[in-house]
């Protein structure tokens, strides 16, 4: 769940705010109380799983009928805000308060609907050195959230009235921000309602009709990509990264673009861990002078949708002279906002497997 990109509203709201503007706006709402089990992902958190949890889901969506291109090409997708309350059922973690942006898809006749959300979250009994050691799941009080819902979708029932049912997975996890970082994993069911706001005015979808095909040549990329993190040993400092990457996309159509390129990484983080493994392990044969710049290959994939594109990446470190901190394969999700012809942003997870070292945030220039 890790590699799946934790929690980033704040680019979602840009991504909402930048649609062009029309004068039909239709909204729904929905809400859903769900009942669960935290999962078992790692035996470190075995302690922390006692009763069943469970809490509420609220959202608002935005529906769309294709009066933008794109949302034919997602069969007319929903997007919004969520905000999840969750009891964990557990004294040594409190209570989780989140909030997401979201998509929804829809599928066999709009009846199957898939929601990604993507946000923050505020626990009330993090990790405590003193008071709260036993919490080895969230090392800091601001998490990132994410969840994906499935669910049986039928609108307008009675009037603009409906039922939803499915299963969602709630996964919290401080994203190497802080240490200890075990993360949860919470399967749940749940069922609710949702509502069509001025039901009766809603449009009929616009049908998709045919597109001519579209491509573009090479263009090439320049990144700078930055955040804090930790080592991953317990009371360990944040410290800063740097990664610069260059890179050539070669777009296939209107959904889908091609990535491969290069970057150089650097990491006080995998600084201060040599430094710690030289101190605590010498019998390990680590001096402290080893070199902690890493370069890595890359290639990729970027799904557009309008001006906001979900990225996903998977790299080898071709030059990793001090290899015990993390696998050489690494992959990278997030999310990319372009904010003209040449200029983009994005906040993305860099993970080895299921273990999350950074959160990026990066701007881009394509030449």
């Amino acid at each position: 769940m890790k590699r799946i990109l934790p929690a980033l509203l704040m680019f979602f709201s840009l991504f909402i705010q930048a649609q062009e503007e029309k004068p039909e706006k239709y909204y729904s709402f929905d809400a859903s109380y769900f009942y669960g089990s935290i999962l078992e992902h790692n035996p470190d958190i075995a302690h922390l799983i006692d009763e069943h949890q469970e809490g509420f889901l609220l959202s608002v969506n935005r529906k769309t009928y294709g009066l933008d291109k794109w949302e034919s090409r997602y069969n007319y997708p929903d997007f919004g805000y969520s905000f999840i309350y969750q009891n964990m059922k557990n004294q040594y973690l409190g209570e989780n308060y989140s909030v997401y942006g979201h998509f929804s898809f829809y599928f066999l006749q709009r009846l199957l609907m898939f929601r990604i959300g993507q946000g923050i979250a505020y626990t009330t009994n993090p990790y405590d050195p003193d008071t709260n050691y036993q919490n080895n799941a969230y090392g800091t009080r601001l998490l990132s959230s994410t969840y994906l819902m499935g669910n049986i979708h039928k609108e307008k029932i009675v009037g603009g009235l409906g039922l939803n049912a499915g299963v969602t997975i709630i996964h919290y996890s401080n994203a190497d921000m802080g240490s200890p970082n075990h993360s949860t994993n919470t399967f749940t069911f749940n069922v609710g309602l949702n509502y069509l706001l001025d039901h009766k005015e809603h449009p009929d979808y616009i049908p998709r009709g045919e597109e001519e095909k579209y491509t573009e040549p090479f263009h090439y990329n320049i990144a700078v990509r930055s955040g804090v993190n930790t080592s991953g040993v317990i009371g360990s400092p944040r410290l800063p990264f740097l990664t610069v990457s260059a890179y050539a996309d070669k777009v296939l159509n209107h959904k889908s673009t091609l990535h491969g390129g290069a970057e150089l990484f650097f990491s006080r983080s995998l600084e201060e861990f040599i430094r710690y493994q030289s101190i605590a392990f010498p019998q390990k044969g680590t001096s402290g002078d080893e070199d902690a710049k890493r370069v890595g290959l890359f290639l990729g994939h970027k799904l557009t949708f309008n001006k906001m594109s979900l990225i996903t990446h998977l790299g080898y470190y071709a030059y990793y002279p001090y290899d015990d901190y993390v696998d050489r394969i690494y992959n990278r999700m997030g999310l990319q906002r372009d904010f003209s012809k040449d200029w983009w942003a994005s906040v993305t997870v860099r993970s080895h497997g299921a273990n999350a070292e950074a959160v990026e945030f990066s701007i881009g220039y394509r030449l």
